[in-house]
């Protein structure tokens, strides 16, 4: 074993453990102290909270409504298809004829995509260059969008359904007048009749806050299969024209096969978390608002608090392999 590996195994030791407040074990990186309850918190007592979310590239700062209307994706910022890495803009100069006199050109700026590590560019996949450097590249659209619409409405009303019926939980009910009489032998159905009210079999919870049924065309399997090409046995399989399992699940989509039809992505949000104690609901961790800052506001981690021990071997100390190692 080497220095290196002896000094990261000596920082990063989990020999030992500390027992959290609930009862697990943790290393004490791992734990913070609450001061206000005197007690340990580990990963599973603490309520993470969402505090700013921004992009890892460009470190713009977006707020939580922002970022959920754009899907966690940065707006400027755009992956590689093939490595995951940032791409860049380049910008390549074309000769125009100029209109005052066809012996001349001018020139014009043109901006693609490019990546600086795999070499990959938006033109291997037929993009067009730009005539502007910001944004504007096209994306594919999700040929089920309209369904995951739907269902995204349906159990928004199936929530806010249930979150009313929790709240209405919290209320002591009084009793009604139905309530006796279903209790004392007199039917729901007469005593909702005789004080003029519709019948049970009409009241349902509506499928969305506008009461509209939602139709959902199922799935079902199909037993006629096109047959496969006659390409397929005889044609050579070039694997670096082949998709990757990781990079078909970049686009869960569309999962195209081959590098041809892959499309680049914008990059995905990052986002700093605050930790709050389950029992008293004061701060353990929160970080500075400014995506430039890797400081905190509050840090009462364990270790500030607590001793750290560790256990470590001695090795032991021979002379004469000394004395041959120096002569």
């Amino acid at each position: 074993m080497d220095a290196s590996t002896e000094m990261l195994l000596y920082v990063f030791s989990d020999r030992v453990t500390y027992q959290c407040s609930c009862g697990l074990r943790h290393p004490l990186r791992r734990i913070y102290f609450c001061k206000h309850c005197f007690k340990l918190r580990c990963g599973d007592c603490v309520s993470h909270e969402v505090d700013t979310h921004f992009c890892p590239n460009c470190l713009e700062n977006m707020p939580s409504a922002e970022a959920r209307l754009k899907k966690n994706r940065c707006a400027n910022c755009v992956d590689c298809p093939s490595c995951l890495n940032t791409l860049s803009t380049r910008a390549s100069t074309v000769s125009f004829p100029s209109p005052d006199d066809s012996t001349k050109t001018i020139p014009k700026k043109f901006y693609y995509l490019a990546c600086g590590f795999c070499r990959w560019t938006s033109r291997d996949i037929g993009y067009k260059d730009k005539p502007h450097s910001s944004g504007g590249w096209p994306e594919l659209e999700n040929p089920h969008a309209k369904q995951i619409g739907l269902l995204l409405d349906h159990y928004r009303a199936v929530a806010q359904i249930e979150k009313m019926d929790r709240d209405r939980k919290k209320y002591p009910k009084r009793r009604t007048y139905l309530y006796f009489s279903d209790k004392y032998s007199l039917t729901t159905a007469i005593a909702r009749k005789r004080a003029g009210l519709p019948p049970l079999a009409n009241l349902s919870l509506k499928d969305d806050a506008e009461g509209k049924s939602l139709e959902f065309s199922p799935v079902e399997a199909i037993e006629n299969v096109e047959p496969l090409s006659e390409d397929y046995f005889t044609q050579s399989v070039a694997l670096h024209q082949v998709c990757t399992i990781k990079q078909r699940l970049l686009h869960p989509e569309f999962q195209p096969s081959f590098t041809k039809d892959m499309c680049p992505n914008h990059k995905l949000l990052l986002s700093k978390l605050s930790h709050r104690c389950k029992e008293c609901e004061h701060n353990l961790c929160k970080p500075e608002y400014n995506a430039n800052s890797i400081k905190f506001k509050i840090q009462l981690a364990a270790y500030y608090h607590f001793p750290e021990l560790q256990i470590v071997t001695l090795p032991k100390f021979i002379s004469e392999q000394v004395l041959i190692a120096f002569e």
